[in-house]
């Protein structure tokens, strides 16, 4: 029997979800604020944690982060009034898994709890991909920046939170959400994925929802919608911030009630589908001058994502570079190396397209390349006018030869990512080097050689 804490300080609420809970099959353990609760969940295991924002001694949002600190295990569900749903929103970013606003009906509390159980009874290790898998999926990177988002990724994934990801053109944002999907309870489900920029306004409703039969010229034949169709697995919308404003309110129902009509239809379809959203404009900003509805925009942004520019994360330029070598050596049928002049010209340049715009040079230089070797003879024109004026790193690195200069970058990632790690698993050694692929002694060897041994549990 899974067991629901209940944490409200008006009697009534907790005594009136207490009966309708029990009456579901749950077993139920009540709460007047939070510290009453915390002490509850000191000597009681518990699946779901159910509570108000607003009490006395320790209200919601300090339980909510005592829980997620002491108990991340444990899902959060924030009851809230119509009033303070910018407050509930703020509390998802923080953690909590859902929420619902009063008044509420039962079913609505079902489902919320229900979705709260599977997500608490996940084995989140059996759901994520090695890294080798992840990168399959083009998401290539071993900077500060590319690790949050793997683990932010790694966070995420086995819950249904909606994600907003955001990024300027060619970062990889379709990419972020291919890997979400396929660390997911849902990644043998479809991922389906609509560009709202492609499709013209006319056509997006019934791109969107589905139409019926003859309802409207042309509409010869019953079609079903995305959503429809991306029934128990994943819809992506990339630059939803496309969709005509008009069309906003019936995305947000989609979101919040799982439920929508077919054009010209009548019935409501019922689905099961996990949202991630992309977008490389502001949405924020469209929400202030009207143009996005402030209402879709909170509820797309339960857990956001910002995928970096690449000239924000130039250490990733180099291993993003061997990955496109092996990529277009292997669809060309080829055995090119890279010089290493170009790999630092390459280094220098700012990038304007992102990954895009490397992945596609890569594939023209090799084409282009003689005796296997890619050299700076093979950039085109354009690329070394705009590096005329592209500065070296430093005066310092100018002075040292491209070989140190790289190994220095690399063990300077290398040191960044056992910091990582370690901090991850609170300094346990073994633990660290299992998520690493090292033995400990090959980790133990590493952190004598950058000095970290003060990191690790002795």
């Amino acid at each position: 029997m899974n067991k629901v804490l209940i944490v409200d300080d008006e009697l009534n609420m907790r005594l009136v979800l207490s009966a309708m809970l029990k009456k579901e099959g749950y077993s139920i353990t009540s709460a007047a604020d939070g510290r009453e609760a915390l002490q509850i969940l000191k000597s009681n295991k518990m699946d779901v944690v159910v509570t108000d924002l607003k009490m006395p001694n320790l209200d919601g949002m300090g339980l909510l982060n005592h829980v997620t600190e002491q108990y991340p295990e444990v899902p959060v569900i924030i009851i809230t009034a119509h009033g303070t749903v910018a407050t509930a929103v703020e509390a998802l970013k923080k953690g909590a898994l859902d929420y619902i606003t009063k008044p509420f009906e039962l079913d609505e509390l079902k489902s919320v709890i229900s979705k709260a159980i599977k997500t608490r009874t996940l084995n989140e290790n059996e759901l994520l991909l090695p890294p080798e898998e992840i990168e399959r999926t083009g998401i290539i990177g071993t900077s500060k920046r590319s690790l949050e988002i793997f683990d932010a990724i790694k966070r995420v994934a086995p819950s249904t939170t909606t994600v907003l990801i955001t990024g300027e053109t060619g970062t990889g944002k379709e990419l972020v959400a291919e890997a979400i999907h396929r660390n997911s309870p849902r990644k043998n489900n479809p991922l389906i994925k609509i560009n709202c920029a492609a499709i013209a306004e006319t056509l997006m409703e019934s791109e969107l929802f589905g139409h019926e039969k003859g309802a409207f010229t042309g509409a010869a034949i019953t079609k079903p919608g995305k959503i429809e169709l991306a029934h128990k697995g994943t819809l992506f919308l990339d630059e939803v911030g496309e969709i005509p404003r008009d069309m906003q309110v019936k995305l947000l129902r989609v979101i919040q009630e799982q439920e929508f009509e077919r054009i010209g239809g009548l019935k409501t379809i019922k689905v099961d589908v996990r949202i991630i959203a992309a977008t490389n404009r502001n949405l924020l900003q469209d929400v202030h001058s009207g143009n996005f509805r402030e209402d879709l925009y909170y509820r797309l942004n339960v857990f956001p994502i910002v995928v970096p520019p690449l000239r924000e994360r130039k250490e990733d330029i180099l291993p993003l570079v061997d990955y496109f070598t092996d990529k277009f050596n292997k669809k060309l049928s080829l055995s090119a190396g890279i010089d290493n002049e170009l790999k630092e010209m390459l280094l220098r340049y700012e990038w304007p397209g992102n990954v895009r715009e490397l992945e596609n040079l890569m594939e023209r230089m090799m084409l282009l390349a003689r005796n296997n070797l890619v050299t700076v003879n093979e950039l085109p024109a354009e690329f070394k006018k705009a590096m005329e004026s592209a500065p070296a790193y430093n005066a310092e690195n100018e002075k040292k030869p491209f070989k140190d200069f790289m190994r220095e970058q690399v063990e300077n990632v290398e040191r960044q990512m056992i910091v990582k790690c370690l901090e991850d698993f609170d300094g346990n050694v073994t633990q660290a080097a299992k998520q690493m692929g090292l033995s400990r002694k090959g980790l133990q060897l590493k952190m004598i050689k950058y000095n970290l041994r003060k990191e690790a549990k002795q």
